[in-house]
This record gives structure tokens, C-alpha cells and sequence, in this order.
């Protein structure tokens, strides 16, 4: 069924304050957007330039870097534009793509996330087979595997919305194109793509959280069996960090996207969608740095050159 659309536009509120704050949330999020490109873009060239990370986990980590990359340019130059302009229009053709690429991010992370943590299992619970098993084809299927399956997820998803009529109002309380602001501006009876978005979003974050705890669980079974308190803190720690970053983005996660469309439409949802778009990015190379040894040594040496 083709429905027919009477808005052409809509208007992004963002995060309406007084002038003089909208030019400080500019330079805050300048700052942040330039800070994690830059972060993320010396974790890629640091992982490439050393022989030493030419290792499955850090070819992750580099694929991890690249996303977090894209996550926050397909949000926040918008949002820069948004606070020193009062032209907060986008175009409902480009909302829609800003939506697409957007949820097609997350849906990869989601998949990428338990790509890493199946890494780790393999080193720590089996690591005499760990280069058999971890083989450089198989990281590369398996980073490439996760885009493609975040792409299509989120392909069926858009798809879906894409088909709802908006009529007005075309105002969205949101500073990007989101999945709920959007189907709370739907004219038409959106049951089934709120059930269909609710399924596919419990799928492609449920089944890779339920295969990273059921990993780590084999891991903590197999770090309690090392006799000695110093080889257990060793061991756990390579994984210390990926884990942080799972605990960070699906708690947020599960916060917006894992519920029905229409619940608590309110402003505390921008806080929490900052904190995983905005703030995890610009954390998990940070995160990445204090906890892997490798890491630091080969990022001083670049630094350096």
C-alpha cells in the first residue's frame, strides 16, 4: 500500500535554550565531534602501522573505531548546524536516510559486539586453537558478516516507517531523525510497524547480548580455574575493556530501542540517545588506551612519530 505523504519537511527541535547556551552546546559538541574523529581515526592508523596488533581483536577494534566514526557524523554536523542556524528544517528524504544509516550503525554494533567477544572467548577458553579457529579470513567474514547484517536489519525497519503518512505536525523532538519521534508524527495506524520494529530490535540486540553473557560466562568459568590470583587478573583484563563497552552501549540501548514506540517520548530521551552517540564513541578508544597494555606502547610510538 503507497501512502501518501503531505509533509515534505520536518523540523528538528534539538535543544532549545537561550543564545548564549546554544553557542556553548556548539563549541561542547564541536569539540567532542573533532576529539572522538580524531581518537578513533589514530586507533585505526595505530592498529595498521604496527606489526605487533596485527591481531584479530585489534583488527575488531579497528572496524569498532571506524563505526564509532560514522556514528557521530551522521548526527552531530547537523546538530552543529542546527544550533547556529534557526533554520532547523531537514528534508524528509534526508531524515529518512539520516534514520537508515543511523539505526544501521546500531545494528551493526550490536552484531560487531559479539564478534568481539567471541574473539575473546576463543583466546582465553580454547587458546592453543586460537589461531586455527581466530584466522585472519575468518575476522574479516565476520567484521564484514556484522555491517552487512546491521544493513539489512535496518533496511527492513526504514522500510517500514518509510511507508507510514505523516500529515502533521512535522516538529520532532529530537535533535536527528529517530525511529520513535518519527512514528509519533505517523497519521496512519502504525501497530504493525511498531510490532514489527520491536521485534527486529529485540532480535539484533537480544540475540548478541544473550550470546555475549553466555561467553562470558564460559570466560569467568575458565579465569576461576587458573590457580593463581595474578594469572586470573592478567587474563580477565584483555577482556576487561571490551566489556565495559558492552555494559555502556546496551544499557542505553536498551533503554530506547528495546520497548514499545510510543513509551516516554519526553526530553530524557535525548539525554540518554547523547550518551550512546555521542559519549560512548568518544570513550571506547579511551577505554581501549587504559586498559590493553599493546595499545598504549604502540599509541606512544605513533604519537611520537
Amino acid at each position: 500500500m503507497i501512502h501518501v505523504n503531505n509533509i515534505t519537511e520536518f523540523i528538528l527541535i534539538g535543544f532549545p535554550t537561550r543564545p548564549e547556551l546554544q553557542f556553548v552546546l556548539f563549541v561542547v559538541f564541536l569539540f567532542t565531534y573533532v576529539l572522538t574523529i580524531s581518537e578513533n581515526m589514530i586507533i585505526i592508523v595505530t592498529v595498521k602501522l604496527h606489526t605487533k596488533l596485527h591481531k584479530p581483536m585489534y583488527y575488531l577494534m579497528s572496524s569498532l573505531s571506524f563505526l564509532e566514526m560514522w556514528y557521530v557524523t551522521v548526527t552531530i554536523p547537523n546538530l552543529l548546524s542546527n544550533f547556529m542556524t534557526q533554520n532547523k528544517k531537514i528534508s524528509f528524504m534526508a531524515c529518512m536516510i539520516q534514520l537508515y544509516i543511523f539505526i544501521s550503525l546500531a545494528c551493526t554494533e550490536c552484531v560487531l559486539l559479539s564478534v568481539m567477544a567471541f574473539d575473546r572467548f576463543v583466546a582465553i577458553c580454547l587458546p592453543l586453537r586460537y589461531t586455527t579457529i581466530m584466522s585472519n579470513t575468518l575476522c574479516f567474514q565476520m567484521a564484514i558478516g556484522s555491517w552487512i547484517l546491521g544493513f539489512s536489519t535496518a533496511m527492513v525497519k526504514a522500510f517500514f516507517i518509510f511507508r507510514q503518512s505523516f500529515c502533521g505536525p512535522n516538529v520532532i523532538n529530537h535533535f536527528f531523525c529517530d525511529i520513535s519521534p518519527l512514528l509519533n508524527l505517523s497519521c496512519t495506524d502504525m501497530s504493525f510497524t511498531e510490532l514489527v520494529d520491536f521485534i527486529l530490535a529485540m532480535v539484533i540486540i537480544m540475540i548478541p547480548l544473550v550470546f555475549i553473557i553466555f561467553t562470558y560466562m564460559c570466560i569467568i568459568w575458565t579465569v576461576l580455574r587458573i590457580p593463581n590470583n595474578q594469572g586470573r587478573q592478567k587474563t580477565f583484563s584483555t577482556c576487561a575493556s571490551h566489556l565495559t563497552i558492552v555494559i555502556i552501549f546496551y544499557t542505553t540501548t536498551l533503554f530506547i530501542y528495546a520497548r514499545p514506540r510510543k513509551a516516554n517520548p519526553f526530553d530524557s530521551n535525548k539525554l540518554v540517545t547523547i550518551f550512546y552517540s555521542v559519549v560512548t564513541p568518544l570513550l571506547n578508544p579511551v577505554i581501549y588506551c587504559l586498559r590493553n597494555k599493546e595499545v598504549k606502547v604502540a599509541l606512544k610510538k605513533t604519537l611520537s612519530w
